[in-house]
């Protein structure tokens, strides 16, 4: 006689697993070796391989002796390069065949910026509609760099770095996805969104870059071109810093927890559509 109990599949063991650990306690590296075999989604067959993939694609592990960690649950705040990243881009989806048109990036540390990141991108379309927002026309484009050499030296630059957006979403994604079409990895660097962290620190009406440019008294000029975005964006992180509780907030990842956390300032329950990324008419995103 069959059995009417309904089987339940076992979930799959994942590499989000193993991070999920490590947030919590170091890994004896032999035992890491053992859950890269054990992880469905890893790509190689040799974990050896698998853990130098991952620390390709920006994971930010080291050892303590025999023991793997990520660094960013021991880094303090003010010893953590981060890279605050912006890009303009020909539509909403790298998958679905838009690409970067513009990307910018600085990196800061402790109160300076310490390295800049900037480059047009060679593109054969862009939308009335971006260039209108962007200033930012195919003439601009036609010496500039092929994507896939952008990304190259993007990559290079942007190292094992916290990655930190005004929209986390958006501009992650569409790097990871981009990456991953020129065979480049994917992204894993650990990362914040700018808005979650402002909702948690600033006082203020709406979140978009332009308003709380407004708010703070933020003199860069360019709005929607991505170099001066990802520069504006370090203001505002910079002024989310000096607004938390240096006593319980230290390390990288107490901050990346807070910026998820229910500490909101300003609770709205209908978020405004103006303090995200609107692209193109109607369904994509881009900064508004």
């Amino acid at each position: 006689m069959k059995s009417n109990r309904r089987i339940i599949p076992k979930p799959q063991f994942k590499l989000q697993n193993i991070l999920q650990r490590l947030l919590k306690e170091p890994i004896l590296y032999t035992e890491f070796l053992d859950l890269l075999k054990e992880a469905t989604d890893a790509l190689y067959e040799t974990p050896e391989l698998e853990f130098e993939l991952l620390l390709s694609n920006g994971l930010p592990l080291e050892f303590d002796g025999d023991f793997v960690y990520l660094k960013t649950t021991k880094t303090p705040i003010e010893e953590q390069t981060f890279c605050i990243v912006d890009i303009e881009t020909n539509g909403g989806s790298a998958k679905k065949g838009y690409q970067i048109i513009e990307l910018g990036a600085v990196k800061y540390k402790n109160g300076e910026i310490i390295g800049k990141f900037e480059s047009l991108v060679h593109a054969r379309e862009i939308p009335p509609y971006v260039q209108e927002v962007t200033k930012i026309n195919l003439k601009m484009l036609e010496d500039a760099p092929r994507l896939e050499k952008v990304l190259k030296e993007f990559k290079v630059f942007l190292e094992d770095d916290v990655f930190i957006a005004h929209d986390i979403k958006f501009d992650y994604t569409f790097i990871s996805d981009s990456f991953e079409k020129f065979h480049l990895g994917k992204l894993l660097n650990r990362k914040i969104c700018s808005i979650d962290l402002a909702k948690r620190t600033i006082q203020s009406e709406k979140y978009g870059l332009g308003f709380l440019k407004e708010v703070l008294n933020i003199q860069v000029d360019n709005h929607h071109r991505a170099y001066y975005d990802a520069l504006t964006t370090a203001i505002v992180f910079e002024k989310s810093l000096s607004n938390i509780d240096g006593s319980k907030i230290k390390t990288v990842e107490d901050l990346i927890s807070f910026s998820k956390s229910d500490n909101v300032i300003n609770n709205h329950k209908k978020e405004d559509i103006n303090e995200t990324k609107i692209h193109q008419i109607k369904a994509f995103w881009k900064k508004l």
